[in-house]
């Protein structure tokens, strides 16, 4: 989380899927940020009996634009979002020529089982805006797939990418002898997968991605 000095210093009211609502009614809030992807509707309906509560369900880089405006309307900062939307946008009009361009991809966020990322999902969006095939993009959210599965979509580029699952170095490794005919490539999973303001970052990471 970002930045970290600040997040270590904020109260804990549990993780995305087990919330304490407990602790957030203590904390009286005006406003609580959910999304539908990320949190369960039991606990948002909950929730949502004594707070005002906004959900937002994104699902491309149109969504996330969408929700920015739609939070600075909510907490009187539409100037500052107006601009955050500008910003964020001209960044990704001005990409130009990505070095990956027309190569196919298996994008994997899990392991154990093996799990990649069908094309209903803001990762599938970035990675269209890196001008890559999603092996899987016929797919819907995130499928299981197996070893098998991988070696018969014959992919140039496989993606490991740091979050949920942390894959490290050598995890590349292992990929890189198990589908020896693709790259396998760590990747930042927040530049791939976070939609709010951290998108400001995307474009400059994707230029540099190989």
């Amino acid at each position: 989380m970002h930045p970290e000095k600040w997040f270590r210093s904020k109260t804990r009211v549990g993780g995305t899927k087990q919330l304490h609502l407990d602790k957030i009614a203590e904390l009286k809030p005006d406003l609580i940020l959910a999304n539908k992807e990320e949190n369960t509707k039991a606990q948002i309906e909950a929730l949502q009996k004594d707070f005002k509560v906004y959900v937002s369900d994104i699902g491309n880089l149109a969504d996330a634009l969408k929700m920015i405006r739609e939070v600075g309307e909510l907490t009187d900062r539409q100037t500052q979002a107006e601009k955050l939307v500008r910003d964020i946008q001209k960044e990704f009009d001005q990409m130009g020529e990505l070095p990956l361009k027309g190569k196919k991809v298996i994008y994997l966020i899990w392991q154990k089982p093996y799990m990649t990322v069908g094309g209903d999902t803001f990762i599938h969006d970035m990675l269209q805006r890196c001008v890559l095939k999603n092996c899987f993009g016929a797919q819907k959210r995130y499928p299981e797939i197996s070893l098998a599965d991988m070696q018969k979509a014959t992919p140039d580029l496989i993606f490991l990418s740091s979050e949920p699952f942390p894959f490290k170095e050598k995890h590349r490794k292992e990929f890189q002898t198990l589908l020896p005919q693709a790259k396998t490539v760590l990747v930042d999973g927040e530049m791939f997968s976070w939609y709010g303001s951290r998108l400001l970052k995307v474009p400059g990471y994707f230029k540099v991605t190989r």
